[in-house]
């Protein structure tokens, strides 16, 4: 159940709502009968698809582009698309920043870039991210 707790509210912060996972995380994995590989992995692959959500939400954005509110017109989407597919799809990587990350992850979709290129840059930034916090609270922790 505890992995569960984790990866919904893993998913849940990696969308536009303002939660934060790491709390969450950090007190499960101190909790000693629970297997801190396992909540990483939970958080790792929730917070992934909570991106990979606001990805999708830019592809459905593309639905409106021929409206007159739509802030990016299409010679400047093409461009776009063409110049972060080419340098900065390494942004993805840091996809778990707040508020920033959910961007990255939107525009990535707006832009069009490839299901298999976002998933897997997505994945090592949240899934690195989520290493480094357990591994502070346990350094931190250790006697």
């Amino acid at each position: 159940m505890e992995y569960c707790v984790v990866f919904a509210v893993s998913l849940l912060s990696a969308t536009l709502l303002p939660l934060g996972s790491e709390g969450v995380l950090l007190y499960y994995a101190s909790e000693a009968d629970l297997t801190t590989s396992l909540l990483w992995l939970a958080a790792s692959i929730g917070n992934t698809l909570g991106g990979m959500t606001n990805w999708f939400l830019g592809l459905y954005l593309l639905r409106y582009h021929e409206k007159k509110w739509f802030p990016i017109s299409p010679a400047l989407r093409e461009k776009s698309a063409v110049l972060f597919n080419r340098y900065g799809q390494w942004s993805l990587l840091l996809t778990w920043l707040p508020i920033v990350g959910d961007g990255i992850a939107l525009v990535s979709g707006v832009l069009r870039t490839s299901f298999w290129v976002v998933l897997p840059l997505v994945f090592i930034g949240k899934a690195a991210r989520y290493a480094l916090i357990l591994w502070g609270q346990q350094w931190l922790l250790a006697p």
